[in-house]
């Protein structure tokens, strides 16, 4: 298999066949889903010419160069993909079989299906509390007392003394008092209002389009051997 180094390791170099020949520029680079190794290359063969997909068993590093099993003239006959981000399961098929051929009986790559999902967590919205006031009117029943006036009268029984007593006009007056309401408001704790989240786990139902490898082999025995399709 490949060196087991990172994708930046591949990406931009030049790839020539074993004689040194340049076969192109590795334009993108394709890592194992399971393995975390880089599987597969996009080569570009020429000013015009359109990128092939070669794969990394067998390659080598020779200085910056990368070295690749194989000619120029038969990464430029590799079956065309017509979107390079994206391998359908016939496309992918038909690559191992063409590259098959020049790898030997004895390769063997390993093989797996896009099954990852991952959740994010995202701003969903807003909520939140405002406080306000509202007027309204109430009525309380308060205890208030007054003075009222009452007159009594207290006849004299004979031998009572009434010095000083006259004929003529006389007043008396007393000072009436009352309770006067007055409202003092005061403002009273009722309660404490507060915000809180919780987290609510639920099943989202998810459609994607989700790609898988499949071997087809031609009079190669492969029982133990699997096959991945190039994954970017």
């Amino acid at each position: 298999m490949t060196n087991a180094q990172g994708p930046e390791a591949y990406a931009g170099k030049t790839a020539v066949d074993t004689a040194g020949d340049k076969i192109g520029t590795v334009e993108q680079v394709y890592v194992n889903d399971t393995s975390g190794v880089p599987d597969w290359v996009t080569l570009k063969t020429g000013m015009f010419g359109k990128d092939r997909f070669a794969p990394l068993y067998g390659a080598s590093f020779n200085g910056d160069d990368l070295v690749l099993p194989y000619t120029k003239d038969v990464v430029k006959d590799s079956p065309a993909v017509s979107d390079t981000d994206h391998l359908d399961n016939d496309e992918s098929d038909a690559l191992f079989r063409y590259y098959q051929q020049y790898l030997g009986a004895d390769s063997s790559y390993d093989r797996g299906t896009e099954t990852e999902y991952q959740t994010n967590q995202a701003a969903a919205g807003k909520a939140g509390i405002r406080k306000y006031v509202v007027t309204e009117q109430q009525t309380v029943n308060v205890p208030v007392s007054h003075d009222e006036v009452r007159v009594i009268r207290e006849p004299l029984q004979p031998g009572d003394s009434v010095d000083g007593a006259t004929i003529g006009e006389d007043a008396i007056e007393v000072t009436l008092m009352e309770d006067k309401v007055h409202v003092d408001k005061d403002i009273v704790g009722v309660e404490k209002v507060r915000l809180a989240t919780e987290q609510v786990t639920d099943q989202q139902a998810v459609t994607e389009a989700v790609r898988k490898e499949q071997i087809e082999t031609t009079g190669v025995d492969t029982t133990d051997g699997t096959v991945p399709a190039p994954k970017k």
